[in-house]
């Protein structure tokens, strides 16, 4: 396979596809002026963003509605790789010499009537700019995860949809799935207890290095690649502060911008988000209270700043805990489960397995799991097929779009408690702190002592509700069944046996 070049691209875009039919000014003007008719502006065009335009193309054969009529990237883009500006307005039947519709800067596409949906697959550091600029100028948002770059950022996203009312949906391929939706219905219903701990993982080995697959080639270079628009050191988002620094031209930093900390946040952003939003969906969370992240950079010494192995411990009020982990280098999984106090719920392919649990039974060694333990499985029909989760959202999300119904399969607001649970753990990681999150001010605070000492003021209250501590009225307290022993217990005061008080008492 050879490179083409914006020249090759316009000369070969001067005769029609045969596979897609170059957009004429007729077909924006029916585009703009006909309200079943969505259009779509795709901003960022590499190699995720290519399933967005397969998803749009063929949505637009098959009559829904929806035509792609406008591309936007750094970079012009090859054949080789099959990404970037001039490659993917060929693919959207877009002419490359159509500066208005094919433009290395996003803010163009905005301007246009006939766009009004914008799909963002760039890099993480501009997602927040965009989706802001975009829910500014009436357009509703498809965005890849992660939401954003910082946890400020995704909240500022989430008050942007909310004030302009536009429907976004973040890319979280597993939305997609009922298994979440239906597990926290059985959750609610009490099926498996009181929720306590839930566990989920990414394991991935890849002899390059994580995301050095990318590849990288000879014509990315300062005169193919907007390196400023990239980096977006002259944009910003909150007082000024640039999207990420100045710094010279290096291709790995533009291809495989994810080993690096300006542009994004490794395994913990890029990964761990993936599973944190369905789960968080499952259990009926959303924001943690205190977090902790650990890991290192343990065996891919290739120049990148984020880990190769990384974990987050996530707690939150609700008395439960979120447990994410993860390496590049090696691929045996753990199991995702939610742990309750009566069952556990395992996820499988196809939906999940609940495996009960008698907590009547009494301690014993922990089981090894040789086995898997039998239980019931609940099919929730996931979709299946290449892209098929994506195109589900899809749909989802034009369903809302024309409904003008925010609530998405993956909204802002679940994208925002999703990117904060992870961030938190960057932060720690890099920090080498605990962290709190304070919900009131929506910010990250350092933690303290606190945390343990309410559990334990809990427990020394026997879990009844206590507003001077911070539960709420109609809290249940404790589940536990205690032997009669237990009445045994209790401080001797002025030198009587507490089991004499109960003794006296009838009890």
């Amino acid at each position: 396979m050879t490179h083409v070049n914006r020249r090759e691209f316009i000369k070969k875009a001067s005769v029609t596809s045969a596979s897609v039919a170059t957009l004429t000014a007729a077909t924006y003007a029916r585009v703009s002026g006909a309200n079943e008719r969505i259009g779509v502006a795709f901003l960022g065009t590499g190699g995720r963003c290519q399933a967005h335009i397969d998803i749009v193309n063929r949505f637009k054969r098959e009559g829904k509605g929806i035509e792609p009529v406008g591309v936007c990237d750094v970079w012009d883009g090859n054949n080789v790789v099959k990404r970037g500006l001039y490659y993917s307005s060929e693919r959207c039947g877009l002419r490359p010499d159509d500066r208005d519709h094919v433009t290395k800067d996003y803010r163009r596409l905005l301007d246009l009537k006939e766009v009004d949906i914008v799909c963002i697959a760039t890099p993480d550091h501009w997602h927040a700019k965009m989706c802001i600029d975009a829910a500014a100028a009436g357009k509703d948002v498809y965005c890849e995860k992660p939401m954003t770059k910082t946890i400020a950022e995704a909240h500022a996203v989430v008050d942007a949809m909310k004030k302009y009312n536009r429907v976004m949906t973040v890319g979280v391929q597993s939305m997609a799935d009922s298994s979440w939706k239906t597990a926290y219905e059985l959750i609610r219903k009490g099926k498996i207890g009181h929720v306590c701990q839930a566990q989920t993982s990414y394991y991935r080995n890849h002899i390059a290095g994580q995301w050095r697959y990318y590849p990288l080639t000879a014509d990315m270079t300062p005169k193919t690649i907007d390196w400023d628009m990239f980096l977006g050191h002259q944009f910003s988002v909150f007082d000024g502060v640039p999207l990420a620094p100045k710094m010279p031209f290096d291709r790995a930093l533009y291809a495989q911008w994810r080993c690096y900390w300006p542009f994004g946040g490794g395994m913990f952003t890029d990964l761990f988000v993936h599973q944190t939003t369905h789960l968080i969906a499952a259990m009926g969370v959303r924001y943690p209270k205190r977090v902790c992240g650990a890991g290192g950079i343990y065996l891919e010494y290739d120049g990148r700043d984020v880990p190769d192995v990384a974990t987050v411990v996530a707690d939150y009020e609700e008395g439960c805990q979120l447990i994410i982990t993860a390496t590049m280098i090696s691929s045996y999984p753990i199991e995702e489960v939610i742990r309750g106090r009566l069952g556990t719920i395992k996820f499988v392919q196809g939906g999940f397995v609940i495996i009960p649990d008698d907590p009547r039974k009494g301690a014993g060694l922990p089981p090894r799991l040789e086995k898997s333990l039998s239980g019931e499985f609940v099919d929730c029909h996931p979709p299946k097929g290449p892209n098929a989760d994506t195109t589900a959202l899809w749909d989802n999300f034009l369903h809302c779009v024309r409904s003008r119904n925010r609530e998405t399969w993956s909204p802002p607001e679940l994208g925002a408690a999703a990117f904060t649970t992870v961030a938190m753990g960057v932060q720690s990681y890099r920090e080498g702190k605990v962290l709190f999150w304070d919900k009131d001010a929506r910010k990250v605070v350092p933690a303290d002592a606190s945390w343990a000492a309410l559990w334990e003021a809990r427990s020394k209250n026997r879990g009844k509700p206590n507003q001077i501590l911070g539960w709420e009225a109609g809290d249940v307290g404790s589940t536990l069944s205690p032997p009669d022993y237990m009445k045994l217990a209790g401080p001797w005061t002025d030198g009587q046996d507490p089991a004499a008080k109960a003794i006296s008492s009838g009890q």
